[in-house]
Parts: structure tokens; sequence; C-alpha cells
């Protein structure tokens, strides 16, 4: 596709789809209430903290690709922003909300993406997600692709593709899931435990000491 959006782009541009379903009476958004829905914590993948500069001229590279709008509302002093999304591709509310969710938190599987856009647009069941995924990689300028599985895992995972190609993942290096190391044994907690109280107890004897030696020249 000719339209690819950078990082920034990619986060504000879920962020106003997503504000638009999700909290629809402050919708359209400031600069500083679409600053802080690309900072959140919360459905983000990565976190980012991106500045209001770096936000603005964000939205004014999205305003350059049409695909977002300054409006000023009636009486306001703020200008606010909204998304083009619609005006430039032809979407039903489902593809709208699949869409959102991959810009905002990467590759997910299908399961992952229906738990996710149910706050958005419900689906009914994985083969109505997954017709919706259809559409939405069909054509000529595909908006999303499956990826291969990663070594090790079964699940197919899908990327959107406004911001461009997803980068090549080794294969020679297998996926491995972080394993959490192994608790403490009870003996071995007991042995720290005394350990420390046998530190402390030589701490404390050293401190008399030194102070015995000190009173020897007052």
């Amino acid at each position: 596709m000719a339209l690819i959006l950078s990082p920034v782009e990619t986060r504000i541009l879920g962020c106003l789809i997503e504000k638009e379903r999700t909290t629809p009476d402050v919708y359209p958004l400031s600069l500083l209430a679409v600053t802080t829905a690309c900072n959140q914590s919360t459905n983000r993948d990565p976190v980012v903290h991106f500045s209001e500069q770096e936000v603005a001229l964000g939205l004014d590279d999205l305003r350059g690709k049409q695909l977002a709008t300054k409006v000023w509302g009636a009486g306001a002093r703020v200008e606010k922003f909204r998304h083009n999304l619609l005006s430039v591709f032809e979407l039903n509310p489902g593809e709208v909300a699949l869409l959102c969710v991959l810009l905002l938190r990467g590759p997910q599987t299908p399961g992952e993406l229906r738990i996710r856009t149910e706050r958005l647009h419900p689906c009914e069941s994985i083969a109505e997600l997954e017709t919706a995924l259809a559409a939405l990689a069909a054509g000529d300028a595909p908006l999303v692709r499956m990826l291969e599985p990663r070594p090790g895992q079964k699940e197919r995972r899908f990327v959107q593709l406004l911001s461009g190609e997803p980068g090549l993942e080794d294969p020679s290096v297998p996926f491995t899931p972080s394993v959490a190391p192994p608790a403490p044994t009870p003996g071995r907690l007991e042995n720290l435990e005394s350990e420390v109280a046998t530190l402390k107890a030589t701490v404390a004897e050293l401190q008399a000491e030194f102070l015995r030696f000190r009173k020897q020249f007052e």
C-alpha cells in the first residue's frame, strides 16, 4: 500500500477509532485527550510515552493522509480531532473494530481479537470474526494479513498493514515463553533467615566493640 503510517500515526488512529466507540460523549478529542489516550497503559501494546508535540505532528501527518480532521465545536475554544477512516475505506463496524484493536495492540490471534473487540463491536462467533478478517485481507490492497505461527505455537496471528508490511521474524530463533524462577523451598528460606540473623548479630557485636574502643580516648 502507498499509505504507510508511522508508529505515532498508528497509535493515534487506533485511539481516535477506539474513543469514538467507547467515549462518544467526549469525541472528537482535544490534543491533550489524544496524547493521554496514546500513552495509557491499558489496552495498548507497546505502552508508549509520546509528548504532545509528537502527537501534534502525528495528527498533522494523518490529516495530510486524509485519515484525520481538525474540528471546532460550537463555542469551543480548543481544537479537536476525529478520524476519517470510513471516508478512505469501506468497512463495516466489525471490520473497524478489528482494525482498531490491531492498530492498538499489534499482531493477535482470532481468540484474542474476539475478546478485545467485544467492547467495540460484539462478535457472536469465531466464524463471524474470521469472515471479517478474510474481508480485510482480500483484494489488491489488503488491510490485514495472516502471519505464520511462531515456532512451537499453532495459533495463527493477524497483523494490520496500514503501518506497512510486518518485519520477518527469524525462524531459527524459537519463541520461548518467559518462565518464572522457581520458588524457594522452605529449607532454603530457613537457611537465608539464619544467615541474616547471624549477620545482624555480627554487626551488633562490631558496633559494641567500636563503642568500647572509643571510650578509651574520651
